[in-house]
């Protein structure tokens, strides 16, 4: 506690030294500056201008490169269509059109094709289901699946249709 109260002596006995007649000339010529309404001597400052142009002219460079790569993405996706409907191939049916002209049915519907829409899909997160450690993502899907049969000899045709949904887990991995 000795040692602070020296230190605190010390102190008192300091005095600020005098500040230097340069700097009381820049305060009067400051306080003139003032008291005519100026805002400093035009000689020793260049006026500013109250924009500051190169900000404005990077946001602008910045928009005009967002919109850019609006217009390409837009031009990429007309260029390339998203297949939703697929159907089947042809190879697909021909055991069953085998195995329905050598059965002794009075109609001979024979399938003509199958297609699949996924009209929806929805990814619904993260979830921890009970009993298992790790996290799994949960991707509901709603489809629209459409089978066809028609009938050689009569040109008959049969299209059922009937929606679906699944919900697909699918394991993630904390890397």
């Amino acid at each position: 506690m000795n040692d602070f109260a020296e230190l605190e002596n010390e102190l008192r006995k300091l005095r600020p030294a005098l500040a230097s007649p340069f700097l009381f000339g820049r305060i009067e010529e400051a306080m003139d500056c003032m008291a005519n309404g100026r805002r400093g001597d035009p000689a020793r400052q260049p006026e500013r201008s109250p924009h500051n142009w190169l900000s404005l002219g990077f946001g602008l460079a910045g928009a005009a490169v967002l919109v850019l790569f609006a217009v390409v993405k837009i031009q990429w996706q007309r260029e390339r269509p998203q297949t939703i409907a697929k159907t089947s191939p042809t190879s697909e049916t021909i055991p069953a059109l085998n195995a329905i002209e050598n059965s002794n049915s009075p109609s001979k519907f024979i399938p003509a094709g199958a297609t699949q829409v996924v009209y929806n899909a929805r990814d619904e997160g993260l979830h921890l289901p009970d009993g298992l450690e790790r996290p799994v993502r949960r991707v509901r899907y709603q489809t629209q699946q459409t089978w066809r049969w028609r009938d050689r000899e009569t040109g008959a045709s049969l299209r059922v249709s009937y929606p679906t949904e699944d919900v697909v887990l699918i394991p993630v991995s904390g890397q």
